[in-house]
């Protein structure tokens, strides 16, 4: 059964499981005792972090190693706010960022700091002088990862480091999803990272303080790990970690160029395959293993359904695939189409037919949910004056958009629909489809309940 979700966990890596195993025996003791277990135990420990470290390109005793990539971003933001009180309490991440960067912001400003989200492209991509731009005499720290989770998107890491150094403040790089791939490049600060994401065992996290860079460990503290994850090391994963990292890094040119093919075919076929759907992320600075596209009419929920039971697991930003029933926060950043969203993100080793085989799953999988959601209700449809307005009050993605489409031909070239939703997700849905069919958005309206989106028929 191909599993096409490796941005989110990828596969043990076949080293992590042999070193894990190995390390099971040996590293069990506490490595802070002097007896012989302890020595054996504390050499395993000291020989993963040379091999972290080297990964990264970073000195062993500026990385630590955390129960989590989540908890090593809490960590490292709390530390290095704390670090630069004095400085102030102003944070700067983008809108794309990973939910843990959002919620530290989110805590700083509950605990009265300021926060400055800078924003993306139609691509996913931040603009180096944003970051400049929103730089302040308060700013203690500014937060980027180096690629996105959801539509893998490459940001210019080195050219932020280098805008953020020249002003004296630290960069954090949430590393989570491209280190496997290769360190990073440019003066960052700060760095984090998380084993499961590169094929090593979860509950690793790495966090990187690079020398020089203002640091104080928030809560209580011990011995271990500089102070900064207090409590007992897990060796054996810690040592698998290190171990699959070193072995990913010695297949990433081969395993990305290879990788990088198939997900160019993805991109180049599926809007062949299927109408009305829209590839999004950056079409070149991008993951080698990832590619996300939304379909208009298709509920993101069913379409993972339906590719499930034909063997495929993949994952979505829409808002149908969610308790919150609102798109991902990546999506709305960037202003594309969340409904019906599909991540495709393959993990090393994925064969050539398993991709070729989703390709021919995918049209079938895409109608047959399209055919569900069948067509609007007479009563849905009024004329109010020369508009004709819809309502889809109280109805979820993509109802709204599938009965825009389906009377937008009942007005004259020039006369306008009106519909009513009271769905975040249409306030990107409907602009996303009126420029996907060449219609004219005009823009949205109060109405007594939820939002009146109003388009005008051009063609």
């Amino acid at each position: 059964m191909p599993y096409f979700d490796a941005a989110s966990s990828a596969p043990l890596h076949p080293v992590a499981r042999q070193a894990l195993q190995a390390s099971l025996d040996e590293g069990w003791a506490d490595p802070a005792r002097l007896y012989r277990e302890g020595r054996r135990a504390r050499v395993l420990l000291d020989a993963a972090r040379e091999a972290a470290a080297e990964a990264v390109g970073c000195r062993p005793d500026e990385l630590t190693f955390t129960s989590s990539g989540t908890r090593a971003v809490h960590t490292g933001i709390a530390g290095a706010l704390a670090g630069r009180r004095r400085i102030g309490r102003h944070l700067i991440v983008s809108a794309v960022e990973h939910s843990s960067v959002l919620h530290s912001a989110e805590l700083l400003e509950v605990a009265g700091g300021s926060v400055t989200q800078v924003a993306v492209d139609r691509t996913g991509l931040v603009d180096p002088a944003a970051y400049g731009d929103a730089l302040r005499a308060d700013t203690a720290l500014a937060c980027l990862q180096s690629a996105n989770h959801e539509v893998g998107t490459e940001q210019p890491v080195g050219a932020v480091a280098e805008v953020c150094r020249e002003s004296g403040v630290p960069l954090l790089v949430d590393a989570a999803q491209s280190l496997g791939w290769g360190p990073v490049d440019g003066g960052w600060s700060l760095l984090t990272a998380s084993a499961h994401k590169w094929g090593g065992p979860s509950g690793v996290g790495l966090l990187v303080v690079r020398k020089g860079a203002r640091f104080a460990a928030q809560g209580p503290v011990d011995e271990r790990e500089s102070g900064r994850a207090p409590g007992f090391e897990n060796i054996p994963a810690i040592v698998a970690a290190a171990a699959s990292l070193r072995a990913v890094r010695a297949e990433a040119a081969e395993e990305a160029a290879r990788l990088r093919e198939l997900t160019d075919r993805i991109r180049a076929r599926v809007p062949r395959l299927v109408s009305d759907v829209e590839v999004v992320g950056h079409p070149v600075r991008r993951l080698p293993g990832v590619v996300t596209f939304s379909c208009l009419y298709v509920d993101g929920e069913a379409l993972l359904h339906e590719l499930d039971r034909e063997g495929f697991s993949v994952s979505s930003g829409s808002s149908c695939t969610s308790s919150t029933l609102t798109p991902s926060h990546v999506l709305r950043a960037m202003g594309v189409l969340s409904e019906g969203n599909v991540r495709v993100s393959l993990p090393s080793g994925t064969a050539e037919e398993d991709v070729e085989r989703f390709l021919a799953v995918l049209p079938g999988a895409v109608t047959a949910v399209r055919e569900k959601l069948g067509a609007p209700v007479a009563s849905d449809v009024a004329r109010e004056e020369d508009v004709l307005v819809v309502d889809s009050l109280g109805k979820r993605c993509p109802i709204p958009v599938i009965e825009l489409a389906k009377v937008i031909g009942d007005v004259p070239v020039g006369g306008l629909v009106r519909v009513l939703s009271d769905d975040e997700a249409a306030r990107l849905d409907i602009p996303a489809w009126c420029e996907m069919r060449h219609q004219e958005y005009v823009g949205e309206e109060p109405a007594d309940r939820g939002t009146a989106y109003v388009i005008r028929r051009v063609s």
